[in-house]
C-alpha cells in the first residue's frame, strides 16, 4: 500500500471523506477569533510553555530534553472511568490527575533518586518498580501500566543502541528538522507508529511523535539544537480532548448516530473508521483555523507572527482543561490504546 500520508496530507483527504464528522466554517471563525483576543494579550508564544504548568522543566538542557522523551513516550490513555474514581499523584501537597499525574509521578521519582528519565535504568525496570514509580495515591492505577512497562523498556534498549541513551543525539541527527526528528522517531521507536487505513489509503496521525517534537522545540526554547526550521509543518495532536474542545466550540459537527455513541460511552477501536475521522478532520480544523488566525494578523499588528499548529494546540488544551465543567455536555470519544 506504500508509506502512509503524513498527518497533514492524511487530515486533509479525512476531511473531504469524512462521513460522520464535518468542519464548521462559522466556527472556525469563532475560534480564530477568540484565539486572536487571547495572542493580543500575550497568551500565544513559545515561552509559554514552560510557565504552562509547574510541572514542567526549567532547564534547557539535556536532561530536560531526556524528561520530555521520557514523559511524551507515556504520554497517553489518562482519562477516568468516571470523575468520582481517578488516578491521582500527590506531589509537593498537590494532587495531579490525567496527564499532569505522569509528570508528578516522573518529578516524584526523580525527588526520590530513582533515576527514571536514565535509559539505562528504564530500559531494564521490572514491573513492580513501574508500579512504584507510576504508583497512584487512590485505589485506581494509572491506565495500561503492562503496556507503559512494555514500552519503557523496548524504547529504553532501543535509545541506548541507537543513540547512545539520550535522545539529544536523536534530536541533533534531524538537521534543525522538524519534520526529519519525527520521521526519525517514528522510524526508531515503534510505539509511536500511530496510523491506520482509511478508504484504502494508508495514514497518520503521530500524535506523540508531533508532541514529542514540538515538546522538544519548546524545551530548548526554539535555540540550538531545538532551533527547527520548520516547526510550521507539525499538526495539532490528535487526541481525545482536542476534539471534544473544537465540538464544544462550535468548529466541530458530529452526526446524530456518532452523538449517541458519545454520549453513550461506547468504546472505539484504534482505526475505527468514526475515530478516524474524529482525530483526521480535528487536524484539519485547526490547520484552517490557523489560516484563518494568519489571515486576521495581516490586519493586526499587535499579534505576533509565531502562530503555528503547535502553539493553537497548547492553547486549545489548556482551555480544555480550565473549562471541563463547562464542556460536559460534549463528551469526548472513549479509547484505550498506546497511541493518545
Amino acid at each position: 500500500m506504500g508509506a502512509p500520508l503524513a498527518p497533514r496530507e492524511s487530515a486533509q483527504f479525512i476531511a473531504a471523506n469524512s462521513q460522520d464528522v464535518t468542519i464548521e466554517e462559522a466556527g472556525v471563525h469563532k475560534v480564530a477569533e477568540m484565539l486572536r483576543a487571547r495572542g493580543c494579550g500575550g497568551a500565544l508564544g513559545l515561552e509559554d510553555w514552560k510557565a504552562l504548568h509547574e510541572l514542567n522543566p526549567r532547564a534547557a538542557d539535556e536532561d530536560a530534553v531526556n524528561w520530555v522523551f521520557l514523559v511524551d513516550t507515556l504520554n497517553f490513555s489518562f482519562w477516568a472511568e468516571t470523575d468520582d474514581r481517578k488516578c491521582l499523584v500527590k506531589y509537593r501537597g498537590k494532587d495531579y490527575s490525567g496527564y499532569w499525574s505522569l509528570c508528578a509521578a516522573v518529578n516524584r521519582a526523580l525527588d526520590e533518586g530513582i533515576p527514571i528519565t536514565s535509559a539505562s535504568y528504564y530500559a531494564s525496570m521490572t514491573l513492580d518498580q513501574v508500579l512504584h514509580v507510576l504508583r497512584s495515591d487512590t485505589d485506581v492505577p494509572m491506565p495500561l501500566i503492562e503496556e507503559r512497562h512494555r514500552i519503557l523498556n523496548e524504547t529504553g534498549r532501543i535509545l541506548l543502541d541507537r543513540f547512545g541513551g539520550s535522545f539529544l543525539h536523536c534530536v541533533r541527527q534531524s538537521g534543525l528538522s522538524a519534520l526529519r526528528l519525527m520521521q526519525l522517531v517514528v522510524e526508531s521507536f515503534p510505539s509511536y507508529r500511530d496510523e491506520a487505513v482509511f478508504q484504502g489509503k494508508r495514514i497518520s496521525f503521530y500524535k506523540r511523535a508531533q508532541i514529542l517534537v514540538a515538546d522538544t522545540w519548546s524545551v530548548l526554547e526554539g535555540k540550538g539544537d531545538g532551533a527547527f526550521t520548520d516547526i510550521a509543518r507539525i499538526t495539532m495532536f490528535a487526541d481525545y480532548r482536542l476534539p471534544q474542545v473544537l465540538a464544544h466550540l462550535g468548529a466541530l459537527k458530529y452526526s446524530e448516530e456518532l452523538l449517541k455513541k458519545l454520549h453513550k460511552g461506547e468504546m472505539f477501536s484504534s482505526g475505527d473508521r468514526q475515530e478516524v475521522e474524529i482525530r483526521g478532520c480535528s487536524i484539519w480544523c485547526v490547520e484552517l483555523i490557523r489560516d484563518r488566525l494568519l489571515e486576521l494578523t495581516k490586519k493586526d499588528e499587535k499579534l505576533g507572527t509565531e502562530i503555528n499548529s503547535v502553539l493553537l494546540d497548547y492553547y486549545l488544551w489548556d482551555y480544555a482543561r480550565d473549562h471541563r465543567e463547562d464542556m460536559k455536555g460534549m463528551p469526548f470519544h472513549r479509547i484505550r490504546c498506546i497511541y493518545y
